[in-house]
């Protein structure tokens, strides 16, 4: 049952292409819950055996990535606020909290932005408070990308090596995405600290 359904998506993925993986990580990357665990190791399989090139692949996914959170951002520039306006009281998120963290956000986008999108379910989400505290596009853009492409790679390179065993190609992910978020906090430490020590040398 396994074989069959990894073969189906490995047709599925090789039937749509390049412009299929810009759309199912671009859906990915939006609002809508599709893992992306599902489009890119099939893909990089795929250039493995000589069916897709590894480097566009990667560019595909990546491109997806950025177009999808440029979706979020712009539903949170154009609805957001007023979304909030209305409904922020049953998510205890006041008009003082959002203050906050768009302050934060204005403060700390960069930073922000990059290190979210390598860590799981907070990805497709990242892209709201950026557009809500209407952070700068080309950053934006920039370090989405930058931060796509670390997940996009890794999940390109672990399919081309071992895309044809399911198992541990979910385990080695379950252990990159854990590496992964220990870069985060060290990312993340080194950041505050390194601002932490400019507030002291002005």
């Amino acid at each position: 049952m396994l074989s069959g359904f990894v073969n189906f998506v490995l047709d599925a993925v090789h039937g749509m292409g390049y412009w299929g993986i810009v759309f199912l990580m671009a859906l990915e990357s939006s609002f809508v819950p599709f893992p992306s665990e599902v489009v890119v190791p099939p893909a990089g399989y795929l250039a493995a055996q000589g069916k897709m090139n590894i480097y566009l692949v990667i560019l595909s996914g990546v491109a997806g990535s950025v177009i999808g959170a440029l979706a979020n951002y712009f539903i949170a520039v154009y609805m957001g606020r007023g979304l909030l306006k209305k409904y922020g009281r049953y998510l205890f998120l006041s008009e003082e909290k959002f203050t906050k963290v768009e302050s934060f956000f204005l403060r700390h986008g960069e930073v922000t932005t990059f290190t979210g999108r390598l860590i799981p379910v907070i990805r497709q989400y990242i892209s709201f408070p950026a557009g809500l505290a209407g952070m700068n596009i080309p950053k934006f853009c920039f370090y989405t990308g930058l931060g796509a492409g670390i997940w996009v790679v890794v999940l390109a390179w672990v399919g081309f090596f071992i895309g044809n065993n399911p198992g541990l190609m979910h385990s080695k992910l379950k252990t990159i995405s854990i590496l992964l978020l220990v870069f985060v906090a060290v990312i993340i430490m080194c950041y505050f600290y390194f601002q932490k020590k400019k507030k002291k040398a002005v």
